[in-house]
């Protein structure tokens, strides 16, 4: 859950974002899992799921390296992925590595936190958008 102000918008970066709604000081945690509001399912709760809802839950969720899934059950969901991220996730959350201004999108690196996204070829990804 968000332990700050934040707002969603449309993204320059990719759909919807979350904005930060006042500045964030470097260092300040940002969103932490909360028992209650995000969730965890198993891959085979996952699939259980009518289509299309689950095609629509499985672009928002990420997995842990143990094989879970988490749905964050705010805005959390809607963080955008950067290379040069302003968020640093950590095993006890998410902290802003710098100084975030109001009405900045708050970015993360997805590899540091969603097993898909370390294992789907992110890094080739950017080497072709470097090119």
């Amino acid at each position: 859950m968000f332990l700050i102000p934040t707002v969603l918008r449309r993204s320059p970066i990719h759909g919807t974002g979350v904005f930060a709604a006042a500045d964030v000081p470097a260092g300040t945690r940002v969103w932490e899992f909360t028992s209650g509001i995000d969730w965890e399912m198993t891959a085979d709760q996952l699939e259980a799921f009518p289509e299309p809802f689950r095609g629509w839950l499985s672009d928002l969720v990420y997995q842990t390296d143990d094989g879970m899934y988490v749905l964050c059950g705010d805005a959390g969901r809607y963080m955008n992925h950067s290379f040069e991220p302003n968020c640093d996730d950590r095993e006890d959350g998410t902290w802003a590595n710098r100084d975030i201004t109001a009405g900045e999108e708050l970015t993360c690196d997805y590899r540091s936190f969603d097993l898909r996204s370390r294992l789907d070829g992110l890094e080739e990804w950017r080497a072709q958008r470097a090119s």
